[in-house]
């Protein structure tokens, strides 16, 4: 599908400017450079960041594909934990690539693309109103406010890049060159949030982009926030 033919789709799907200024739809995939199934989930991940409002696309490259041939430079160990971590909430018994996770709460194959923008456009209808997340940055640091609200949830701090091609020299997609978006480099908890309103100041992550998630126990993500690096 050609990136127009993608936002044609998308605006059908109502992903409206409103998404994007309330909280971006989360989307996560769960990938790897040593999988031969995963550049099309890739592509459509690169076309999600490249032309979808009120979304927001985070390529998570996991680790157990790295001693079969190829590792992949941005496998993260932290990006393993977290499918494994999805697993448990979503019952499933275990991991694969490409998996795509919207919002918290369903996975899917990562190469579906009609799936893919029908689960983003269900999580754009179905949310409940999310919990105001805010990123801002003050010199050194960063300023993450959370507004108030019911529950309890983790604050989590993420650190990608927008882009990367990297050439392929060994394993199922030896001898490809891939473009590769968003590609989260650091994953960790800033805090944990209760319902009351929430400032915190740590200081940026690795990573070129920063983005800030707020998700409960059972994996639900409650509000988001994302903040390009002036420098990027």
């Amino acid at each position: 599908m050609h990136i127009a033919g993608l936002g044609l789709l998308l605006a059908g799907l109502s992903l409206t400017p409103a998404v994007a200024r309330e909280s971006p739809v989360v989307v996560e995939l769960f990938t790897s450079q040593g999988c031969s199934s995963c550049p099309p989930a890739d592509a459509f991940l690169t076309d999600l960041a490249h032309e979808a409002q009120g979304v927001l696309p985070l390529a998570f490259h996991v680790t157990y594909w790295d001693s079969l041939g190829w590792k992949d430079p941005y496998s993260l160990g932290a990006a393993t934990a977290r499918q494994r971590d999805y697993a448990r909430t979503l019952g499933r018994e275990g991991v694969y690539t490409p998996q795509m996770i919207v919002d918290g709460v369903e996975g899917f194959v990562g190469s579906d693309r009609s799936e893919g923008l029908n689960a983003i456009a269900r999580a754009a209808r179905n949310r409940s109103a999310p919990v105001a997340v805010g990123l801002t940055r003050e010199g050194d640091t960063l300023v993450i406010s959370v507004g108030a609200g019911s529950g309890t949830a983790r604050v989590l701090l993420i650190g990608f890049d927008p882009a990367h091609e990297t050439h392929i020299g060994r394993g199922e997609n030896s001898g490809r060159t891939v473009l590769e978006s968003n590609i989260v480099r650091s994953l960790s908890t800033a805090g944990v949030w209760s319902g009351a309103p929430l400032t915190l100041r740590p200081p940026p992550p690795l990573g070129e982009s920063t983005a800030v998630l707020l998700q409960s126990d059972d994996g639900r993500i409650l509000g988001a926030a994302r903040l390009n690096n002036p420098a990027s």
